[in-house]
């Protein structure tokens, strides 16, 4: 495409759908890890978003350790294809081996972005409505405690002010500087 404007559209395009798509896969196998409420409302949208694809997956690929490898193809081929697409619509040349490892890089990210909201969000109910039963408060906290609770062995309650949260933000904007963004950066190189 020689037109910035059709170009920069196309990759937006691209971007939203699958990214949207790829949020909810990513939400599901984490609330899966969690043994997050699957009668929660919330929850009964991802399975209803991702069943079509999830469950002939599933018929051809099984679970390994309690982890829905399914799911973790399906993530793997999705963001492939995004970042593939992505090339193509910004004309800019495909290195396989480098797409692969920046799907990887992206992945991590997104896993991360998905528990950097997610606390944050946590947070701010925590305030709103301390002691609250809406069913988003329910699945955040069943994602978020896994993560949370050895965080609280650093750093423990303190005169009734739970730190912990701060704590993992803290980690987790770590992790992307010192892992996810070498990863992306090597996909970008190769």
């Amino acid at each position: 495409m020689n037109d910035p404007y059709l170009t920069n559209a196309s990759v937006y395009l691209i971007d939203t759908v699958f990214g949207l798509y790829l949020l909810f896969i990513m939400l599901r196998f984490l609330l899966q890890l969690a043994r997050a409420n699957f009668y929660n409302p919330l929850s009964q949208f991802l399975v209803k978003v991702t069943n079509p694809v999830l469950v002939p997956l599933r018929r051809v690929i099984p679970g390994l350790f309690g982890i829905d490898m399914a799911s973790v193809v399906l993530l793997f081929g999705v963001q492939l294809l995004a970042l593939v697409l992505t090339h193509v619509a910004a004309g800019v040349s495909t290195h396989f081996p480098g797409v692969l490892v920046m799907a990887v890089g992206e992945l991590i990210s997104l896993a991360l972005n998905c528990y950097l909201i997610s606390v944050i969000a946590q947070i701010i109910l925590s305030w709103v409505g301390p002691g609250g039963r809406h069913p988003i408060a329910e699945v955040l906290y069943s994602l978020n405690e896994p993560v949370l609770r050895p965080a609280r062995r650093i750093l423990p309650v303190m005169g009734g002010m739970d730190f912990s949260p701060m704590v993992v933000v803290i980690l987790i904007q770590l992790i992307k500087i010192l892992v996810v963004a070498p990863i992306t950066d090597l996909g970008r190189v190769l």
